[in-house]
């Protein structure tokens, strides 16, 4: 006889809110694990639900890494103090398109981040991820690691880099020139920032990210396409600001707000937090945006 399926964890918002504390913020993996424990009711529920919070690089491959349509190579560029490596795709045969710089979030230039480049290069892009902890040696596979690492490089370093990617792909031999940006996570704040460093950035698309400095916004001269999840209140505390400075300088933005949904609602290899429905639609406005704005 069969036995019946054991019923999912519930994850509440609450242990979400508490992942999110631990991946942002100031709480440790013992502590958040600790809080995640009170939460569930027992450390074994705990230990269940914890893998459903986190993402999972099992699940990370959406278009395959030889997908038959696509170019893909690894590529260094000229940064701050180095070297900046990269991956980047392409749509097989193409020669000239618009470029779009794909900015990971505070784990570093993953397999996932990867998968999100090749499926921007399939919507006729030539799609670059670079890897922004290069100067620390570049991505670990321990991603609580490669949090650590995210804090220790200067946001000098982290703009100068993004500036630099730019002006890469101004001029690579595949590119017409025309350059966007697309962040989530702390990518989505680098995109922000990414717009008030570099006059060359036409369009920029941060997801959920942080915003740009009130004293940085007159200096934004790419068109803004903001994707925020309405359940994120660290990240939309800062969204009414945003707009007021962005309103007020003439600035060329959209902002989506996709309520009921989570802080990296985009990821799909973490099953708590990821929701088809807004990532689809934000996906497609976004792809449409981009087109528009590099052509």
């Amino acid at each position: 006889m069969d036995q019946p399926k054991a019923k999912p964890p519930e994850i509440t918002q609450a242990m979400i809110n508490a992942y999110d504390e631990y991946t942002h913020l100031t709480l440790d993996r013992r502590s958040f694990m600790q809080k995640l424990r009170t939460l569930a009711g027992s450390g074994a529920a705990a230990a269940a639900i914890a893998p459903l919070l986190a993402a999972s690089q099992a699940a990370a491959e959406i278009v395959p890494a030889n997908d038959a349509r696509l170019t893909t190579t690894d590529l260094t560029f000229r940064g701050a103090p180095g070297d900046i490596k990269a991956y980047a795709a392409m749509p097989k045969d193409a020669t000239k398109l618009p470029a779009v710089i794909v900015i990971h979030e505070n784990r570093g230039l993953n397999d996932h981040i990867r998968d999100v480049t090749r499926r921007m290069a399939l919507e006729g892009f030539l799609a670059v991820a670079p890897d922004f902890l290069s100067p620390s040696g570049g991505t670990p596979d321990d991603e609580d690691k490669a949090r650590e690492m995210i804090g220790a490089i200067s946001p000098d370093i982290y703009g100068a880099n993004t500036v630099a990617a730019v002006e890469f792909l101004k001029t690579h031999a595949n590119s017409t020139g025309n350059v966007g940006a697309i962040g989530f996570c702390w990518g989505g704040g680098q995109v922000n920032r990414l717009a008030s460093l570099s006059p060359d950035l036409k369009a920029g698309v941060a997801y959920y990210g942080a915003q740009a400095k009130a004293e940085d916004v007159p200096k934004i001269q790419a068109a803004l396409m903001l994707h925020y999840a309405g359940l994120d209140d660290r990240i939309n505390a800062g969204i009414d600001a945003y707009r007021k400075e962005l309103e007020a300088n003439k600035k060329d933005f959209q902002i989506f707000v996709y309520e009921g949904v989570n802080h990296a609602f985009n990821n799909d290899t973490s099953a708590a937090r990821y929701n088809k429905e807004a990532a689809d639609l934000a996906w497609s406005r976004t792809v449409e945006f981009l087109k528009q704005k590099l052509g």
